[in-house]
């Protein structure tokens, strides 16, 4: 097991294209990170770049302290596991096993050790006799993490390993992975588009967005805090509503921000330290879904003024989807509230919403979140 350190890595093609971009990434020792983005994003060119799949055009790659940007696959003692499993479909999964080991010309005392141990490690043995076409997707990807794992490499990567899995396996091979590492202490760098994956996998979380990272952080941190609109709106589901906004000073002296016509007045807490130009500047609002409510009856017509387009019963909760009219938006804003239990609510119903003031986020023009008053950067 080893840390995994990217000092400002780029990978550009002789066509111009640049999949990654000056990415600074640390991973410790026994840690697991998720690398989490859009399709294209540059995660997995990120991944093969570790492995040294990829040549990288800039900056370093360390693993265990040493510059390996020289070495090839094999000399850098990293596992990868593919989303097609790569299993040999030929051998069975005892020979698919024992395979790295023998090209690396372990004895078989050895081998058969680490066979038998990765084997109940990961609840194999009545499938060691089987071939590939013989298992379930479930069973494949647990042989494909069993022949990465008995080689007893620094480092794992995982590119997307549930991808072929259908919805209830993912949930259960998901657990299974969390597991495993935690068991074997390995440090693990995992890809996946799916924001449910990384939020419920990773100790830490790295956003990538057009081939930068754009913000690295445990799954509560970049949820409440979110350091742009991309990792605002990218995670959470539903994901933030974000419109355009911008600053005022209301009757009392207090900083406030318009949405929809209304004006939110912002609590001490989320009181932002503006740019140069003060109040009138533009920004951008964030409201996370929850931080939404149906106004009470007596304070009915003071809120937030939005029309109900579409509902969503989910028995635990309602989404409401709404829009409300709002003069820097020619089309309005859009809205999703989620609401406890199951509302009853109309199409074309008006409703009032009142915003928590202590969950708006405030993001400038660059797309980066503003500090509030008396954080530190």
């Amino acid at each position: 097991m080893a840390s995994v350190d990217l000092g400002h890595v780029e990978k550009r093609y002789p066509n111009g294209t640049r999949a990654v971009v000056d990415c600074t990434v640390h991973v410790a020792d026994g840690e697991l990170l998720v690398l989490v983005g859009p399709s294209g994003c540059g995660k997995s060119t990120l991944l093969r770049l570790v492995a040294g799949l990829e040549e990288v055009t800039a900056g370093e790659v360390r693993i265990g302290g040493a510059v390996v940007n020289a070495l090839t696959p094999q000399e850098r003692n990293v596992a990868m596991v593919f989303q097609d499993y790569a299993l040999y479909p030929h051998m069975s999964v005892r020979h698919n096993l024992e395979f790295p080991l023998k090209m690396r010309r372990l004895s078989r005392t050895e081998t058969a050790h680490r066979v038998a141990w990765v084997t109940n490690l990961l609840n194999l043995g009545s499938l060691l006799d089987r071939l590939p076409k013989q298992l379930s997707g479930g069973e494949r990807q647990r042989v494909a993490m069993g022949r990465a794992l008995v080689r007893e490499p620094a480092v794992s990567l995982l590119d997307e390993p549930l991808s072929n899995l259908d919805a209830k396996l993912r949930v259960q091979v998901r657990a299974e992975i969390a597991e495993l590492q935690r068991r074997t202490n390995t440090t693990m760098i995992y890809v996946t588009h799916d924001q449910v994956e990384a939020m419920t996998l990773g100790n830490r979380v790295a956003v990538m967005h057009e081939g930068r990272v754009q913000q690295i952080g445990s799954p509560q941190e970049l949820y409440d805090r979110p350091a742009t609109t991309f990792v605002a709106a990218f995670v959470g589901n539903p994901p933030m509503n974000l419109f355009p906004t911008c600053l005022a000073v209301d009757a009392h002296g207090r900083t406030a921000i318009t949405i929809g016509g209304s004006s939110i007045t912002l609590a001490p807490a989320a009181k932002p330290v503006p740019p140069a130009g003060g109040t009138g500047l533009r920004l951008t609002a964030g409201i996370r879904p929850e931080a939404l409510r149906l106004a009470v009856r007596e304070h009915a017509g003071h809120g937030l003024q939005a029309v109900v387009e579409h509902v969503e019963w989910l028995g635990h909760e309602t989404l409401a989807h709404l829009r409300s009219s709002d003069p820097v938006a020619a089309n309005g804003i859009r809205l999703v509230a989620r609401l406890p239990g199951m509302r009853a609510l109309a199409k074309g119903e008006v409703v009032s919403l009142e915003v928590d003031a202590d969950r708006v986020h405030l993001f400038g023009e660059d797309g980066r979140a503003l500090r509030a008053a008396g954080e530190t950067p």
